[in-house]
């Protein structure tokens, strides 16, 4: 569907029913698939032809979702993962052993980095942690022989900071490895990776994506730019024989879909972190709003930071949107359309302030997540970041009276009207 416009690919794209086959994306609720011949099932496991029997590999429902997300991402290929930390992870071990780096953004969501600077390091993958604001010759200084990848979100969460995308991408491809984003919080509705240089990007589709709290997933889409056979030594795992697929070379078999379908032949074959065809179903259905949703967000938010930026007990608000923002033209520049729902600020009084602050909320909910149509709020330096030192907080961006509001879809005058009582009991 490349000739229709974005919000038409929300509602159609991935599923393109037959004549007599069901309008709405079917459930295929089985593990398993039929063949009239062990020949045929045979074919299969060799990758000789594509089909599917199994569905820890492949599904019919999940892969008309991914490649849903594919087209709106504008890449060649998709997979669904079983939650936002199993992209993460699949995108860095696709390309990576033990014994190899990654240079990554030290502003992450605290289990991306938790997952980075402890579970990834004790299977002998190596992270540096940069700046994100750092020059190119800083982000240079960080690269080793051994490097494989960058990764790096094109809007933190919760620190809301906004990633030069091209100047990673340069960087990144000036020392011949590709660049992976994180673009959860923007979406392809308002941050398009592929065009300002990133090669894959990730999500967790258990945010704007899904948008309504019911399913975690996740989703990896690769751009088919990053030409792995430049670099065959260093990416032997894409170019070099695989032996447990009798000796197929990805890069040469499938191309542009070399990387994905590394992904989904061989870490879900062993690894089986997908999701169910449940919820990728009730994922479709988020996709086919996401542009009506992501725009009533960033809508709303965009009013309550600048209600906040006004108030006497708010002491800071970071918002992309406000031009008092350090970030606010790199934000026109990648995010033209709005940035996102989620806002972080402080008030008077500190992290006991926050608590209090939190509890005497009525419409937001205290909750752990973000980015789903009602408006709820955290305390990441006791929730999600909790794991991390004063020293690691403040090194991603996250001050001990941070609070991450994730405004909701709701009417604007009800989300202003529930922050104003909660601020006038501090």
């Amino acid at each position: 569907m490349s000739e229709y416009k974005f919000n038409t690919k929300c509602v159609q794209a991935g599923y393109s029913p037959k004549n007599g086959e069901p309008r709405v994306l079917p459930i295929y609720q089985s593990t398993t698939y039929k063949y009239e011949s062990s020949d045929e099932m045979g074919d299969l496991f060799d990758l000789k032809k594509n089909g599917y029997f199994y569905t820890r590999l492949q599904n019919p429902t999940n892969d008309a979702v991914a490649k849903k997300i594919a087209e709106l991402e504008g890449g060649v290929a998709a997979i669904l993962t079983s939650s936002g930390q199993a992209a993460s992870f699949f995108s860095i071990f696709n390309i990576c052993q033990a014994g190899d780096h990654v240079v990554a953004s030290s502003a992450l969501y605290g289990g991306t980095l938790n997952l980075f600077s402890v579970t990834m390091k004790k299977m002998g993958i190596d992270f540096t942690f940069v700046d994100p604001d750092s020059d190119e010759e800083t982000l240079s200084k960080a690269f080793c022989d051994n490097t494989k990848a960058v990764f790096a979100e094109t809007l933190s969460n919760p620190s809301l900071i906004v990633l030069d995308i091209e100047k990673f991408a340069k960087v990144a491809h000036a020392h011949g490895v590709p660049l992976i984003v994180d673009n959860t919080f923007p979406t392809p509705m308002n941050c398009r990776p592929f065009e300002h240089g990133a090669d894959i990007v990730t999500h967790s589709t258990t945010k704007y994506m899904d948008g309504h709290a019911t399913s975690v997933g996740g989703v990896i889409v690769d751009s088919g730019n990053f030409d792995w056979t430049k670099y065959p030594d260093k990416f032997a795992c894409i170019t070099a024989p695989d032996e447990s697929y009798h000796g197929i070379s990805y890069s040469e078999t499938f191309g542009k879909a070399a990387y994905i379908t590394k992904a989904t032949v061989q870490l879900m074959r062993d690894l089986g972190s997908i999701p169910s065809p449940q919820n990728s179903f009730l994922l479709n259905l988020g996709l086919e709003s996401l542009h009506l949703r992501v725009m009533r967000h960033c809508e709303n938010a965009q009013k309550v930071a600048e209600y906040l930026e006004k108030h006497p007990k708010v002491t800071w608000v970071n918002y992309p949107g406000l031009e008092s923002s350090k970030y606010h033209a790199l934000a026109k520049k990648y995010m033209p359309n709005g940035s996102c729902g989620v806002i972080s600020f402080g008030v008077l009084g500190g992290r006991a302030a926050a608590t209090r602050f939190m509890d005497s909320l009525k419409l937001a909910a205290i909750v752990t997540h973000v980015a789903d149509s009602r408006t709820c709020i955290l305390h990441p330096a006791s929730t999600t970041h909790r794991q991390l030192t004063d020293e690691q907080l403040v090194e991603c961006g996250v001050s001990p009276d941070l609070m991450r509001l994730s405004v909701g879809t709701e009417d604007v005058s009800d989300i202003i009207a529930d922050i104003e009582q909660a601020l006038a009991l501090l």
